[in-house]
């Protein structure tokens, strides 16, 4: 499937964390050590937060070990908060608007994983989408009908509730066309100032997804990392694999979790429970 990253914190030249650790998302774009699939070459994007009110995004359909423009836009770009996600294609169109992370206002959504039998419930999904939101769906993906689902149910309001409550209409179409387990996901949003970040899969086996322990443990655990010394302490990091193998510096998180990573250091993690909506289609 895919994998990605998520940062917050002190600002900070993309390049290094996109392309200076032994086992960067580069890296994994080509020799991912967990995810469905080794090989991530469908596309990348990367978003981030800079002068403007919306972040900006660079795209593009070649594979991210292959781009030299990537190299030199994250040699470039210094920010306090970004995403950047190479793409597996779970049988959608390898195309510029299928690329992660996706977009609306302020807001930023990228995904792992997939929608089981997508082609089958994806009329009923698009048709409870708010049709003031629904011009703005560019590709085809399942990642961005999530997305936009959420939006739907209130992502601006309660981001939480409403991925459950998105997921939960997900497999409530799904169990009505006989869909078994129909979601997977590691999903990242951010307004621009927190990020929230989900595990969670119908079955109970969900993709990985890691979290940075805080800065200062990293510090003493590992002072040999120049990178460290970038960082202030309410940096952190969220992954589908640990950047380097480093002891005590990466956490997994929990099966079916929901956490906020705060730019206060206020952060939290919850169980991510899936509820249904009201019948709408």
């Amino acid at each position: 499937m895919c994998r990605w990253l998520a940062y917050s914190g002190s600002p900070v030249l993309a390049e290094e964390l996109l392309f200076k650790p032994t086992h960067s998302l580069i890296d994994q774009s080509l020799h991912s050590k967990l995810g469905a699939t080794t090989t991530n070459g469908d596309g990348f994007g990367l978003g981030w937060y800079g002068e403007g009110e919306a972040p900006a995004l660079f795209k593009s359909i070649e594979p991210a070990w292959n781009d030299q423009n990537l190299r030199e836009v994250a040699g470039q770009i210094r920010t306090s908060l970004f995403f950047a996600h190479v793409r597996a294609s779970t049988g959608a169109p390898v195309q510029r608007t299928n690329c992660h992370p996706f977009r609306y206002g302020r807001w930023m959504w990228m995904h792992n994983g997939g929608i089981t039998g997508f082609p089958h419930l994806k009329r009923d999904l698009d048709a409870v989408v708010d049709p003031d939101l629904y011009p703005y769906i560019e590709g085809s993906t399942d990642s961005e009908v999530l997305f936009y689902l959420a939006l739907t149910m209130g992502l601006m309001d309660d981001p939480p509730a409403a991925v459950e409550r998105a997921v939960g209409f997900v497999e409530d179409v799904a169990a009505r066309h006989r869909v078994m387990h129909p979601v997977q996901m590691t999903v990242a949003t951010s307004d621009g100032e927190s990020v929230w970040g989900f595990r969670y899969s119908s079955v109970g086996k969900s993709r990985s997804l890691f979290y940075s322990a805080e800065v200062a443990t990293m510090r003493k655990l590992h002072p040999e990392l120049p990178v460290l010394r970038l960082l202030g302490e309410e940096s952190r990091l969220i992954v589908s694999e640990p950047l380097r193998d480093l002891p005590g510096a990466w956490h997994e998180v929990p099966e079916s979790r929901w956490g906020v990573i705060r730019p206060d250091g206020d952060d939290e993690m919850h169980r991510f429970r899936p509820f249904s909506a009201p019948r709408l289609v």
